[in-house]
């Protein structure tokens, strides 16, 4: 086979398999920002907390980094609860929401990350799993487990999150209150409450991408600034508070770097991929498949 067409079958591979990852980082932003409009830019710091707690249990324990979030994201649950219930008293109980809210956010992101340069250091960390070596040879088709099991994974966790947001009561209750509180009301929820579990799912979810995360690649505490602005990218290209639309837009997304990256270099990669958000927004501002 053609070396150059070798490398495009294999640039999209990897691209769609980033795209899974790029999904499960992406898909608290688009409950918190997209459904609850709640500018959460301290969203990677959890991200990077639940890289560090696979890594200390992988360290210590040889524990599954995945099997290790999910294990711990009920905590993580709990503490998205607990800060919603902190951001509503502090900010949007008094209408001060965007701006303070904003601040709040970024002071949670910067003292995340001293903490954690504190106890972890600036070294790179890594864990040891069965599938972070290998890859699978179809063919033309490279496909490194790394990659590949946190895609399936990812992918899973887009599933259940949709399944729950249409099929459950507390899932409905939190796309109407989005659109209506007046109307979420007069059925009964509480619309503060409502808020807390979906920012608590919110962070939930953040975790589990952590573990993904540091199966994909060595992390260091600081590494989670270059998320921001991807995750925001992915939940706005995709639809604001669309699931489907937001893993649909990271393998659009994961694809375009790959390819870029592959044939152009790393350093394009991100500049090709915000120029296809606005190249969409152009288009269609309400993103892929927004209202």
């Amino acid at each position: 086979m053609d070396v150059t067409l070798n490398l495009l079958i294999n640039a999209i591979v990897a691209g769609i398999l980033l795209g899974g990852f790029y999904a499960a980082v992406s898909i608290g932003i688009s409950i918190s920002f997209g459904m609850l409009d709640i500018v959460n830019i301290a969203h990677p710091t959890f991200i990077i907390l639940g890289s560090f707690i696979a890594y200390i249990v992988n360290l210590h324990m040889g524990v599954d980094p995945i099997l290790v979030t999910f294990l711990l994201s009920p905590a993580f649950f709990a503490l998205g609860v607990g800060m919603y219930s902190w951001y509503y008293v502090a900010f949007e109980r008094r209408g001060r929401e965007a701006l303070s809210g904003l601040a709040f956010f970024f002071g949670i992101l910067f003292i995340g990350e001293v903490a954690l340069l504190l106890v972890f250091g600036v070294d790179y960390r890594t864990v040891n799993a069965p599938y972070i070596g290998p890859t699978l040879e179809w063919g033309a088709f490279n496909l490194p487990l790394r990659l590949f099991v946190p895609f399936l994974v990812s992918v899973g966790m887009v599933i259940a999150v949709q399944l729950f947001m249409t099929r459950t009561f507390t899932g409905r209750c939190i796309l109407a209150v989005s659109q209506n509180q007046m109307a979420l009301q007069l059925m009964g929820a509480n619309p503060q409450r409502i808020k807390a579990i979906a920012f608590g799912l919110s962070i939930a979810t953040a975790a589990v991408a952590g573990a993904f995360l540091i199966i994909i690649q060595p992390i260091e505490p600081s590494i989670g600034r270059e998320y921001i602005g991807r995750v925001f990218a992915v939940c706005v290209l995709g639809g604001m508070g669309s699931i489907p639309g937001t893993l649909l837009a990271a393998i659009i997304l994961g694809v375009a770097e790959s390819f870029t990256a592959t044939f152009y270099g790393p350093s394009w990669a991100p500049a090709v991929s915000f120029g296809i958000l606005l190249l969409t927004l152009a288009i269609r501002p309400a993103g892929l498949l927004g209202r």
